[in-house]
């Protein structure tokens, strides 16, 4: 039984408009209907997306998008829901790494540094979310949450054990002291370029960030 419930979940993330669950042709349409979709949106506000375009880029008709997506925010919300499980391997960074000593240090760069390429490989579909986040729309706003809720909970994780180690104070609160890191994590990461503009060179942007991951979940100060 454990083994069916995954397979109908697939099936219904993929059923078509019709109720019918496309074939290997079908799914492959679909496919490309949403590579098209996020490569437009590298280019083009979402606002200006139409989907005779992304049909014709496709090498399809409208009415082949219509089978499988109501509209073009439905086919950036999938888009989101796959970058949001692609998102995992952020909280498994931290889940999984050392944060004893100067292995914090390690651990927090690789978090960074994963953090800013999943933001530039994601960057179109984000864009997206936090606009129609902060306009009020829920569906993506969800996806928001859950993506950087996992981080933050993992986070707060280490926070409280390096509170039960007596390296951190423990009126502290571990979740307040994760939602600044992860907070901090995205904007940096959404505005890297912009901090390049500014001069401020990207190895040095993600030593500092590291840094303040290392020291703010520890409470010990990173090696010079």
């Amino acid at each position: 039984m454990s083994e069916v419930t995954p397979l109908r979940a697939v099936d219904d993330d993929l059923r078509a408009a019709d109720g019918r669950v496309p074939g290997r042709r079908g799914r492959a349409t679909r496919q490309r209907l949403l590579e098209c979709t996020s490569d437009m949106l590298t280019a083009t506000s979402y606002r200006d997306v139409k989907v005779i375009d992304i049909a014709r880029d496709a090498g399809t008709s409208p009415a082949t998008f219509y089978q499988y997506f109501a509209d073009v925010e439905a086919a950036i919300l999938v888009l989101a829901e796959e970058m949001a499980q692609q998102g995992q391997h952020l909280t498994a960074i931290i889940s999984d790494g050392s944060w004893d000593g100067a292995d914090a240090l390690a651990t927090s760069l690789e978090l960074v540094d994963a953090f800013l390429l999943f933001w530039d490989d994601h960057r179109p579909v984000l864009r997206v979310m936090d606009l129609a986040t902060d306009e009020g729309d829920g569906r993506f706003q969800k996806i928001r949450v859950r993506l950087l809720n996992d981080i933050t909970n993992a986070l707060a994780d280490v926070t409280r054990v390096s509170q039960v180690g007596g390296r951190l104070p423990q009126a502290l609160d571990p979740m307040a002291v994760a939602g600044i890191l992860v907070s901090m994590l995205a904007h940096t990461a959404a505005h890297q370029y912009g901090f390049e503009f500014w001069g401020i060179r990207t190895a040095k942007l993600r030593e500092s960030m590291a840094r303040q991951v290392s020291w703010g979940v520890t409470g010990i100060s990173p090696p010079a």
